[in-house]
């Protein structure tokens, strides 16, 4: 019943608040006979804080879905997936380095549709407290957080692909509105996106007193994942550790035991490891079938089983939990959002796996990162080995790493962090986020990887432009060119 009633509020909202458009940031004027009659209760904003989410799951205008690309985004780059026959041309163009402005996998356009419904809610909702007296402050508090969060989690993802985007923190809400901005610096949208999770993070609530919501929806915890990923990004390592510790001194979260480790957190979802994710199900099912099923059009590289979980050839019966029949099966599908065992796979009705944007095991590597690179190198081997042991890692992929060998260590936890979050929209990230430390003082990240994985005819190719570091981002997709004259193309992509 309360999938219906979300799916029902999402529809008044749609009317209400905006729909696609074919401006720059697909953003829908409203007038302002439509806000003076929505903006009156606080069921109406509750209908508004619904719509940010339902906009999370999906769009209603065939754009790509906003887990679509965080999966795309932060995989098709790295080297844990290779795409299959069935692939289409734009993601074969990104696999081969010849990406152009005009490839699609560049649309931001349903995560700016998302930040607008955000920003209409940040604006709107505290008007409501004159007109409901039954609205309270600190329930406004709760929803400001909520849409402040996703708001800053949707300019995380634009950063780390795009660097530059524009900065749009007001809605567009008349035609008078100037929504034709020019790009911020990855520096002012990461200032802006910190500002915002602290203020998040004095109005979220730490329960909903849901265990399904408390998974499913913002809360302090959620904003403190957010904090300690953005943290490591900017290269702020006593905050990054810090916002993990909120999580990890909590006691709220913990690693799922090692038999359950797929079937809790990715058949079920909201396992006590999970902090933040996507509420797919029956009615809103997610978009990884067909990508993965139906027309495969993205496999497992052979690398991810034979070199990073590797196999006990002399007992079999010795495996990586977290490999054959839980991230992936032997013949290469991704079985992350495709098994319901080690075997059977679902249907495409039952294609409802959540997904997962932030659980207990990330910020334990990532804290382990933060340690790593702070004279923390014990400490940070041993959250290793905590995950390790959880997940039954073999002994083919243990590091005998020195605590002070910097290096060592980051190697050490790329690699567990691509076993243990496999397919999860991560792998691209992390190497990025370490390639580009220190002035890019570890670009050999990113060329050893070119060097396993590209194709062999295009890898020289390849390696060459990873060389220039504008190249590590996608170009603005052109239509946003086209109508929007403030905008400059990312210099990569200017020759």
């Amino acid at each position: 019943m309360a999938h219906k009633y979300i799916y029902k509020l999402l529809l008044i909202i749609l009317l209400a608040l905006c729909t696609a458009c074919e401006s720059w940031l697909a953003l829908e004027p409203q007038d302002a006979i439509t806000r003076q009659e929505f903006w009156q209760t606080k069921e109406q904003v509750q209908a508004a804080m619904i719509g940010c989410y339902a906009s999370l799951l999906g769009t209603t205008d065939n754009q790509r879905s906003i887990a679509e690309s965080m999966f795309l985004w932060g995989e098709m780059r790295g080297d844990m997936i290779v795409p299959n026959t069935s692939a289409v041309a734009a993601e074969l163009e990104v696999v081969n380095g010849n990406i152009l402005a005009t490839n699609a996998l560049a649309n931001w356009r349903s995560f700016y549709k998302t930040i607008n419904y955000c920003n209409t809610l940040i604006k709107f909702a505290p008007d409501v407290l004159r007109t409901d007296p039954t609205f309270k402050q600190s329930q406004l508090n709760a929803y400001l957080a909520e849409a402040l969060t996703i708001r800053s989690l949707l300019y995380f993802y634009l950063v780390r692909t795009f660097r530059e985007v524009p900065l749009k923190i007001e809605p567009t809400v008349s035609d008078q509105d100037e929504y034709a901005i020019a790009k911020s610096t990855e520096e002012e949208i990461i200032t802006r996106i910190l500002a915002d999770l602290r203020q998040a993070e004095e109005m979220a609530v730490l329960s909903y007193g849901n265990h399904a919501a408390n998974k499913g929806r913002v809360t302090r915890y959620t904003v403190n994942a957010l904090q300690a990923d953005v943290y490591l990004w900017a290269e702020d390592y006593e905050h990054a550790i810090e916002a993990c510790n909120e999580i990890i001194n909590s006691g709220q979260f913990g690693l799922v035991g090692g038999g359950e480790w797929f079937a809790s957190q990715f058949v079920s979802g909201n396992s006590n490891e999970s902090i933040f994710e996507l509420q797919f199900d029956v009615q809103k099912t997610n978009p990884f079938f067909d990508m993965f099923a139906t027309n495969r059009r993205w496999l497992a590289s052979p690398l991810v089983l034979e070199e990073m979980y590797t196999i006990d050839f002399t007992n079999p019966e010795n495996k990586d939990l977290r490999a054959d029949g839980a991230s992936l099966r032997s013949d290469g599908r991704i079985w992350k959002y495709l098994g319901l065992d080690a075997e059977r796979q679902r249907t495409v009705n039952e294609s409802y796996a959540h997904w997962i944007i932030y659980r207990y095991a990330d910020i334990l590597l990532l804290k382990a990162e933060a340690l790593a690179q702070t004279g923390g190198g014990a400490e940070a081997l041993q959250i290793i080995d905590q995950v390790r042991t959880r997940g039954n890692a073999l002994e083919a992929t243990e590091r005998g790493i020195d605590p002070d060998d910097i290096s060592g260590l980051t190697d050490y936890i790329l690699e567990e962090r691509a076993r243990e979050l496999a397919f999860e929209g991560k792998r691209w990230f992390d190497l990025l986020r370490n390639a580009r430390r220190d002035s890019y003082s570890r670009l050999d990240i990113l060329i050893s990887m070119a060097v396993k994985s590209a194709p062999p005819e295009r890898q020289q190719s390849i390696i060459n432009k990873l060389l220039d570091s504008n190249s590590h981002y996608l170009p603005i997709f052109y239509s946003e060119l086209l109508t929007n004259k403030n905008l400059v193309q990312n210099p990569f992509y200017l020759r």
